[in-house]
């Protein structure tokens, strides 16, 4: 169950970052400093680690963005909040609730109309938007006190319809433009709090329905699945190996119809929290997510990191994290580049790795989220600073949504 997020303390959060931000550069950017980069020319020039696509900026979208998302045809959507009311009085405000829908090809992000009520400045945001392919968008709100709903548009939110939450049958594959998550097998429709075993599931882009993935790989009873596939187009779910009990992982090429299973090197046999996997030019990266061994403890602890060079059939662990030494912790995704490039975005700063994840040296320019969408890897910073990259070195900055207030 998705816990509300406090408008108050999301713009505070919001705020706070965007002062330590060093502010944006530009519409593209070199590496960064601290990484010790080659220069672009080393970098692959065709096929899917090619040059970022550049996407309009927005920034005088109303309120701020949350929940963005990109089709491969570069449309996209993202909720707007926007509040009305005094800061120290939050009760006596509201919010309004929006969607930025850029179309392909567009120049522009357009405001439209969503079906997500006003509500109180103090109540606190619930809904989550999840982009399906060209046009194609679920927004799903509610949970708490709130009762949940779910909203469906193929029209690139000029109209939206109700869905209904529940699974939807079995698909074989993973239809072009379907989100990848679970659903609770046991007991059926549970809710995730409550769940004993689940199991993997598409959000179908043709209705916004959920189905079951028939031939799911066996990873325990909580597999953890990437939403999105990677750009070779591998999907990757991670798990514990049935066997051992240990951190395993499992890929598909062929849309989910089969899978092959890897158990990773793992330094411990605690429960693995979820493995990010991440895939670049010349290697995959699974960072191992756990509670670390000694020191001091940290959000989103990594307490290792994993390198393959054949696609994810074997592994090498290439990082253990200790009590003192950085990187400990992910947020998000690993950033692999070219050759021996991987960058960890943490909590505190991230990392960079010329050496295949064997050695870091810390970055300058603070922390990020990163996360997969069908436009490279996602980089969020400060408030309404975003970032796209496709090989792991060249960066093209948008703006969403710097304004204030409801508009």
């Amino acid at each position: 169950m998705r816990r509300p997020v406090a408008v108050a303390g999301a713009v505070v959060a919001l705020v706070m970052a965007m002062v330590m931000s060093s502010g944006c550069t530009g519409p593209e950017e070199g590496p960064r400093k601290g990484a010790g980069a080659r220069g672009a020319g080393s970098v692959a020039s065709a096929g899917v680690f090619e040059a970022p696509p550049r996407v309009p900026s927005g920034a005088a979208l109303p309120g701020w963005s949350h929940s963005l998302g990109f089709a491969r045809d570069g449309s996209g959507f993202a909720l707007l909040v926007g509040c009305v009311g005094a800061a120290d009085a939050p009760e006596s405000g509201f919010c309004r609730q929006q969607v930025a829908v850029r179309d392909a090809g567009a120049d522009e992000w357009v405001v439209r109309l969503s079906p997500l009520p006003e509500i109180p400045a103090s109540q606190g945001v619930s809904a989550d938007l999840l982009t399906l392919g060209p046009g194609r968008a679920l927004i799903e709100d509610g949970g708490g006190d709130r009762p949940e709903r779910t909203w469906f548009t193929r029209d690139g939110g000029r109209a939206w319809s109700p869905v209904d939450r529940r699974t939807a049958g079995v698909v074989r594959e993973i239809p072009d433009g379907a989100a990848l998550t679970t659903a609770c097998a046991s007991p059926v429709g549970g809710s995730p709090d409550g769940c004993v075993r689940e199991r993997l599931a598409v959000v179908d882009p043709r209705d916004g329905r959920r189905r079951v993935l028939a031939g799911a790989p066996a990873l325990g009873p909580h597999p953890v699945p990437a939403g999105q596939p990677e750009p070779d187009g591998s999907w990757w779910v991670s798990g514990t190996d049935p066997v051992s009990g240990l951190a395993a992982v499992a890929f598909s090429r062929d849309a989910g119809r089969g899978w092959t299973v890897s158990r990773l090197p793992s330094p411990t046999d605690r429960p693995v929290r979820r493995v990010a996997v991440a895939v670049g030019p010349d290697a995959v990266y699974a960072a191992e997510m756990g509670e670390l061994a000694g020191g001091e403890p940290v959000k989103n602890p990594m307490r290792a990191l994993h390198r393959s060079g054949d696609g994810g059939r074997t592994w090498q662990r290439v990082w253990t994290t200790g009590p003192v030494a950085e990187p400990r912790s992910l947020v998000g995704l690993p950033v692999p580049g070219p050759g021996d490039r991987v960058e960890i975005p943490g909590e505190s700063s991230g990392h960079a790795s010329v050496d295949g994840g064997r050695t870091f040296a810390r970055l300058d320019d603070g922390t990020h989220h990163v996360r997969r969408t069908p436009l490279g890897l996602l980089r969020e910073g400060a408030r309404c600073q975003y970032a796209l990259t496709s090989d792991g070195v060249r960066w093209t900055e948008f703006r969403l949504a710097c304004g204030e207030g409801a508009g």
